[in-house]
């Protein structure tokens, strides 16, 4: 069996207004409690305290921008015996500047 799939843009769908919701409202919460980020060839990590609301808060995030950004793909990895949870946010040519524009927690 042969499964090919069609590129998907790397574009978001959210309107201004509605981007700007999900900032206040989730975005700009997790910034507040970022501890650090790097660049990844193909997107970005960044590092949050381990804790169960920055928990909650991340799988929000990962299931809102899933359906609104459908190029991202997303890691979430907590390692035992760290106090911090990691979250990449990768994909296509162009994420990175997408991600950047969109999250501005760089």
């Amino acid at each position: 069996m042969n499964f090919m799939s069609e590129a998907i843009p790397v574009a978001c769908y959210l309107t201004d207004k509605q981007l700007q919701a999900r900032r206040k409202n989730y975005l700009d919460k997790a910034a507040e409690s970022l501890i650090d980020s790097a660049e990844l060839s193909d997107g970005f990590v960044y590092r949050f305290p381990l804790a169960r609301s920055t928990l909650q808060n991340l799988a929000e995030i990962i299931d809102l921008e899933r359906k609104c950004c459908p190029f991202l793909n997303f890691r979430l990895t907590l390692e035992s015996g760290n106090d911090f949870v990691s979250l990449e946010l990768m994909g296509a040519e162009g994420t990175k500047e997408i991600v950047r524009s969109l999250f501005k927690w760089n």
